[in-house]
């Protein structure tokens, strides 16, 4: 690889791990492009099992275009965001279908013009956030599910009124040990995920003890490998993709997760854009072999 490659290859990283990242326990509200953190204040706030509390925020007046007037549009729309997801995420939790009417029954019919972007931006914190999906099932009735992304059957939940999706973590962490070779030493993991406001030994509103939920929870349930790296000494260690990262996923899908996050194909990538590539054929390969030669 020649020198201006590899400054290519790094400047892709780089953003590939700086930008699809939420930043947890921040206030500011990010572009709407990318994921808010309004998910984040929504997932502190609610307790799922004892059902949405939301209050009606006053409409400021549209007759004037002053930019406080519009920053306070801004505000509010935000907090609209906060309850959406908050709802949504309540929802996903009972694994009830929701409707359109019902999401705008809960915006209050004063917002009904804004709804489309209070929706869309919800709808992008659920997904990078807690790894959920909203997919629409009825378009008669404008009815939607909500389902765990990348095909992932983990979600983190420990029980059907405990906890918040996980998934979306989860993700991150599998994309991380990608782009760095396939394998994370522990120490870089953790560099990557101090710069989100998630550290080791500390207690986080999303993932509990994150160490604990990383090295133990996630390695008993088979998505990653928690391994010494060979001969070191003093020993350090490193993260792999398990056998059920492997199983469930590919390393296609996740880079495409990124890519679409960061709002740009896949192909823009182009060192993982190649290895995933590699993957699914070889994964088809494998699937040819396995049912004696026949095509799929």
């Amino acid at each position: 690889m020649s020198h201006s490659q590899k400054r290519q290859h790094s400047k892709n990283k780089q953003g590939l791990v700086d930008t699809e990242v939420p930043a947890a326990g921040t206030s500011e509200v990010s572009d709407p492009g990318a994921c808010s953190s309004t998910a984040l204040a929504a997932a502190s706030t609610s307790t799922p099992g004892e059902g949405s509390r939301y209050k009606e925020e006053e409409v400021p007046s549209t007759s004037r275009k002053s930019p406080e007037s519009e920053a306070l549009l801004g505000d509010t729309l935000d907090k609209k965001v906060v309850d959406l997801v908050q709802f949504l995420s309540v929802k996903y939790i009972t694994k009830k279908p929701i409707t359109k009417a019902e999401m705008l029954k809960m915006a209050g019919k004063e917002y009904e013009d804004q709804f489309p972007v209070i929706f869309k931006k919800a709808c992008e914190c659920l997904e990078v956030v807690f790894g959920i999906d909203v997919k629409k099932v009825d378009p008669a009735s404008h009815s939607y599910v909500l389902t765990k992304t990348l095909d992932l059957t983990y979600d983190g939940i420990l029980s059907d009124d405990q906890g918040i999706p996980k998934t979306g973590f989860l993700i991150l962490i599998l994309g991380v040990i990608f782009i760095e070779g396939n394998r994370v030493p522990e120490e870089k993991l953790w560099e990557v995920l101090n710069m989100i406001g998630v550290y080791s030994g500390t207690k986080d509103f999303l993932y509990g003890e994150p160490r604990k939920f990383i090295t133990k929870d996630l390695v008993q349930e088979g998505y990653l490998d928690y391994q010494q790296v060979p001969n070191s000494d003093p020993p350090c260690y490193e993260f792999l993709w398990g056998p059920r990262a492997y199983a469930e996923t590919s390393k296609m899908k996740v880079l495409k997760f990124f890519a679409k996050v960061n709002g740009v194909d896949a192909s823009a990538f182009p060192p993982w854009y190649e290895e995933a590539l590699r993957d699914e054929e070889e994964r088809a390969r494998a699937r040819i072999a396995a049912t004696g030669g026949t095509t799929a």
